[in-house]
């Protein structure tokens, strides 16, 4: 056996080690260990996670799971903290076909979004700040860091000029409103998300997708607009078996239990 073979079988049984002894280096987290990440990534809304609940700063609390057993179509309707969570985002510079029913992100509690971030227009709106973005100016919350987020985003996609054409216009950040025929929040409502250049857009809906048929997968934009957005904590549309490839929305938590699950798109 030559030194290298027996090189990468060393290297595999150390990673093997290191999942068992770290479950952090595994890609199939504990519940506990996704609440832990879910409370870092909101230090000014949650304060611990104890007794099957995420509490609040404001001495509040909301259960995780709401003892529903769900199919994947009701958790996207109605799902809980739990079942936000189920799913782990591949983050990464690469392109990847979304498998069947593969929505990280896209299944959300709409009663831990309303805590974080207002639970009607008119308070989501008294947090809404000025961002400039490409030409225009976009009202984006700054609860929990998401409005200087999107500016590092913008920073770091000015250095390529060659990207602006993807970029803007912007098709929007606040609307209140619901996701299009369906009976929960988009993120949009809490001035969470932001919509790009809709010329290159590709969305399952207007593909001719129909519940439990989705058209084929398609997307144009470039890979190094995705990278940016999910490395200062937004998540792709790109990603979604349900594709809406020009939406980035604000959801640090599933950056990073991706990360300490070892998910990369580019595995």
């Amino acid at each position: 056996m030559s030194r290298s073979i027996d090189r990468e079988l060393a290297s595999l049984a150390f990673a093997a080690l290191l999942a068992v002894a770290f479950p952090a280096f595994s890609a199939d987290l504990t519940l506990t260990q996704k609440l832990d990440l879910l409370v870092s990534a909101y230090p000014d809304g949650l304060s611990k996670h104890e007794d099957g609940s995420v509490r609040f700063r404001d001495g509040g609390f909301l259960p995780v799971d709401d003892g529903k057993a769900k199919n994947h179509v009701e958790k996207l309707a109605a799902g809980d903290i739990e079942d936000s969570l189920s799913q782990i985002y591949p983050a990464g510079p690469c392109e990847t076909k979304p498998n069947v029913n593969f929505d990280p992100g896209r299944i959300r509690s709409d009663a831990l979004m309303m805590r974080l971030y207002g639970k009607s227009a008119n308070e989501v709106k008294a947090s809404l700040v000025p961002v400039e973005w490409f030409g225009k100016t976009l009202r984006v919350t700054n609860r929990h860091g998401a409005a200087a987020a999107l500016e590092k985003v913008r920073d770091e996609l000015k250095a390529m000029p060659e990207m602006k054409a993807f970029l803007a216009p912007s098709a929007g950040t606040f609307n209140w409103r619901k996701v299009s025929g369906a009976p929960n929040m988009s993120v949009h409502s809490f001035g969470a998300a932001i919509d790009i250049n809709t010329k290159y857009a590709d969305y399952w809906i207007w593909s001719g997708g129909k519940p439990g048929r989705v058209a084929e997968y398609r997307n144009k934009y470039p890979m190094k607009i995705v990278d940016a957005f999910e490395r200062h904590g937004f998540i792709w549309g790109g990603r979604w078996y349900h594709y809406d490839t020009m939406h980035f929305e604000y959801r640090p938590e599933l950056i990073a239990i991706g990360k300490a699950a070892g998910v990369s798109a580019c595995r």
